[in-house]
């Protein structure tokens, strides 16, 4: 089920354009628009959860799925030996901004730590 305001549903009914990179029956991935490493992919579930909070047991397998495919991007994307990061932000404090839960892969340049 999608939510008629949220952009990443938007993208998900084709009312904003958005080239997959990556696709399955529960997840897909694409290019963010706004990248913050060279290599910058959102891994974004088709069912309309808004963050980590509401995840509960139903969603193990989707949140492996979407490690998995983070891994299997990174693999293809040339990020996978020199080191990537995976990131979920979960509420405005901590950085989100589209309010449906998704998975940033980033690679190509060096992470600091902490991050923000």
């Amino acid at each position: 089920m999608t939510h008629p305001d949220c952009i990443f549903c938007k993208i998900l009914r084709s009312e904003i354009p958005a080239k997959f990179v990556a696709e399955s029956d529960t997840v897909v991935a694409f290019s963010d628009v706004n990248p913050m490493a060279p290599t910058h992919i959102l891994i974004v579930p088709k069912e309309h959860i808004a963050s980590v909070n509401e995840l509960d047991d139903k969603h193990k397998h989707l949140v492996g799925e979407m490690t998995i495919l983070a891994k299997k991007l990174a693999a293809e994307n040339h990020v996978d030996k020199s080191g990537f990061r995976l990131v979920m932000n979960t509420g405005a404090g901590a950085g989100q901004s589209v309010f449906h839960l998704h998975m940033h892969l980033l690679g190509g340049r060096a992470m600091s730590w902490p991050p923000g």
